[in-house]
């Protein structure tokens, strides 16, 4: 693929829209150029991935307790070029800000990386733990149009990137130990999400991660999203239950905050206190009622009375570090957003009822404001004035505590309805003038391989 309209013309017939095509030529470009940069000539054979970013349309903490979420993949994304290397070096840089780093495929390698450079590491370290014997390094440099730490999955789609990327460098999909325990596109999701929370998946021995108690809903989107699509899926294990097209006639227009939500430092502390919530919710129905249920959603949904149940345990469960408040308020809304909003909303949407549609994100935002207490003032901000504006429905997303919120809004008037979006907000958070990004997109594709021939990786599994 030697010049940006063959990228263009590839990433259209993938399924990107022309403008969303355009733009990711030229950060391949920009990539292109910082490899060369970096090896001190046009690298042989490089090869170029693109993975987009996720929107949650709902979901909010549910996928690590083995809930449901509605998803998509956007438009933004990031994109990657790698090139074999003759040793076991694992060099990755950032077109952007020219930031590299040089890695040793080591599955010991010491925890002293921090900001980005924690998931390059995460993916080294685990590729040497798991896979041995196909120890060859590479050349990566990945350009990304996704605002960081906004809830787009930016780090989630970095970790997939790099491990696809070392992935074609070593021929992992044909290895023993892939094989034996990876089976299709789900359960490469799932174990990618194991490789970014350090969690052990089958026989492929886990780490530290990265910190973050997360899940696999957004390797899922990444993986397994398709163009024009919302994907309702379930977890724990990861399962693709249905796909619901999203008319023409509407657009997600979407605003980051510019408030950072970040899985690492003390806003990872917020995050991973969420999903002990969680697991502490099941480890007291399991102590009380002596079953195994594997995910909190398996222990609600166990008998017709099981909920109720579930909240009779909890108002007499002692924890020293979660109030009996807590446990229920996160079981709640747990439970609502897995078993009622989500189910609800895929039919809604499914059946043109775009105002229930509506209210069933107005609750899902409620929830998330009221029980599980991840909302700042400016995604809640954006929420409400997204609906004041006329959006047909609106919800933050991602991990809370900062980040981004989407809106349901016709197709030709989302230009004139992001500029409203934007004055609004700007004029109550003024502050955040410099870091908040408003665009619109439509669902897109998902990870893509785009040499020697455009392939999704999912096909590639």
């Amino acid at each position: 693929m030697k010049d940006g309209t063959a990228v263009e013309e590839r990433l259209v017939a993938a399924g990107l829209e022309a403008g969303a095509a355009a733009a990711k030529s030229k950060l391949f470009e920009r990539a292109a150029g910082s490899l060369a940069t970096l090896s001190g000539r046009a690298a042989a054979d490089p090869t170029r991935f693109f993975v987009p970013g996720r929107i949650e349309i709902l979901g909010k903490h549910t996928d690590y307790a083995g809930g449901r979420s509605l998803l998509c993949a956007a438009e933004r994304g990031i994109c990657l070029i790698a090139s074999p290397r003759s040793d076991r070096r694992f060099r990755v840089v950032d077109a952007a800000g020219g930031e590299s780093l040089d890695l040793p495929l080591d599955p010991e390698s010491p925890a002293e990386h921090r900001g980005w450079a924690v998931y390059p590491a995460a993916v080294a370290r685990r590729v040497a733990r798991n896979f041995p014997g196909r120890l060859a390094g590479a050349d990566v440099v990945f350009a990304s149009d996704l605002p960081r730490a906004a809830g787009l999955s930016s780090s989630s789609a970095l970790v997939v990137g790099l491990f696809v990327a070392l992935a074609a460098v070593q021929d992992l999909v044909s290895s023993e130990e892939f094989g034996s325990a990876i089976h299709g596109p789900e359960e490469f999701a799932e174990y990618l999400g194991c490789v970014e929370n350090g969690s052990t998946f089958g026989p492929l021995a886990g780490d530290r991660g990265v910190g973050a108690l997360t899940g696999s809903e957004d390797q899922t989107a990444l993986l397994c999203s398709r163009r024009g699509e919302l994907l309702q899926a379930a977890f724990c294990p990861v399962r693709s239950e249905r796909s619901v097209a999203l008319p023409d006639a509407w657009t997600l227009a979407v605003a980051s905050s510019g408030v950072p939500s970040e899985k690492t430092g003390s806003a990872r502390d917020r995050y991973n206190h969420l999903s002990l919530a969680a697991r502490a919710v099941l480890e007291c129905w399991r102590r009380e009622t002596g079953r195994d249920d594997r995910s909190l959603l398996d222990a609600a949904t166990s008998s017709s009375g099981a909920a109720n149940r579930m909240r009779e345990i909890l108002e007499r469960c002692r924890r020293p570090d979660l109030s009996c408040r807590e446990l229920l308020d996160r079981f709640d809304q747990f439970l609502a957003e897995s078993v009622e909003i989500i189910p609800a909303a895929a039919d809604a949407l499914e059946g043109g009822r775009i105002e229930e549609f509506g209210r069933l994100a107005d609750r899902s935002q409620s929830l998330a404001e009221r029980l599980l207490r991840n909302q700042i003032p400016q995604t809640a901000a954006l929420a409400r004035s997204a609906r004041v504006l006329g959006a047909a429905a609106a919800s933050a997303f991602g991990g809370g505590f900062g980040g981004s919120v989407w809106a349901l809004v016709p197709s030709g008037e989302s230009s004139a309805f992001l500029s409203r979006w934007r004055r609004r907000y700007l004029a109550e958070f003024p502050a955040q003038e410099s870091s908040a990004v408003f665009f619109e997109t439509r669902p897109g594709p998902a990870a893509l391989r785009l040499d020697p021939d455009v392939r999704f990786i999912s096909d590639l599994i």
